[in-house]
């Protein structure tokens, strides 16, 4: 599955970054984009034309993390968001 490939490849970053032990203190590897959108850190695996490392990773707490993705997956249930190049949505980020 492409999200699981997508938070494997944000893993090893901040594997990479953090150390082995990024974990410790109870968090997880948190990535943008999502792991669950195709242009998650795999990207480059699928599409060779993109620019590698083009995502972001660190480790946050894990109830952050999971209280994150629980709010995406309603977002998309919500509004019907399906698997597909045709139901593409953007994020906007308001300061």
């Amino acid at each position: 599955m492409r999200s699981a490939q997508n938070r494997a490849a944000a893993v090893k970053q901040c594997k990479r970054y953090w150390g082995p032990n990024y974990t410790s203190g109870d968090k997880e590897c948190d990535e943008y984009p999502f792991a669950s959108t195709y242009e998650g850190a795999a990207e480059p695996e699928y599409d060779p034309e993109v620019t590698k490392f083009n995502f972001s990773a660190k480790p946050i707490p894990k109830a952050d993390n999971q209280a994150g993705g629980q709010i995406l997956k309603s977002y998309y249930g919500k509004n019907r968001i399906i698997d597909g190049l045709d139901d593409g949505f953007m994020v906007t980020i308001v300061s």
